[in-house]
């Protein structure tokens, strides 16, 4: 008896469930925000905890310039990083703290955090596999006085050469 009373609810968490993976895994989740590398465009060093913002999942190889990315960090695949995406595969770039110009290999791209003094990034592990990015972050949604839109914020003129300029 308690079993017929129950079945309804079971069903529906199910499903429930599934429909929210598949949202997740092929749309978009909410990524905590660590750390103070991307500050002041997200800053996960706040008192009051952390910040999370929206990650829109994109088709392989659908990203540009400038957009904050969210991927699986290259050092260590456990964890995922957010950084801005500086450039893409062909682009050559050039790395001001090592003096040296380099061109990002085909099926990788650059990563940098907007806080260059305080970020783990491509200048340190060099450039990321596109396999590795997730997503692309949209907006902050927490905490509510940061609620907005990320901006696309592309590099400096003459910092990224790319490709189809050469």
């Amino acid at each position: 008896m308690a079993w017929a009373a129950l079945r309804p609810v079971v069903k529906a968490c199910i499903g429930g469930s599934l429909i929210g993976i598949t949202v997740s895994d092929r749309y978009f989740s909410v990524a905590a925000v660590h750390g103070g590398s991307m500050r002041p465009t997200l800053d996960g060093t706040t008192a009051d905890g952390r910040e999370y913002a929206v990650v829109k999942r994109s088709p392989l190889y659908d990203y540009s310039r400038g957009e904050v990315v969210v991927f699986v960090s290259p050092a260590d695949h456990r964890s995922r990083t957010i950084k801005r995406l500086i450039g893409l595969p062909g682009d050559w770039i050039s790395v001001p703290d090592k003096e040296e110009i380099r061109q990002i290999p085909e099926g990788h791209c650059w990563v940098e955090g907007d806080n260059g003094s305080a970020s783990w990034d491509s200048r340190s592990y060099g450039p990321v596999p596109l396999g590795l990015v997730q997503g692309r972050v949209t907006h902050v949604v927490w905490p509510p006085s940061k609620m907005g839109r990320v901006d696309k914020r592309v590099p400096p003129e003459g910092r990224v050469m790319p490709q189809r300029n050469l």
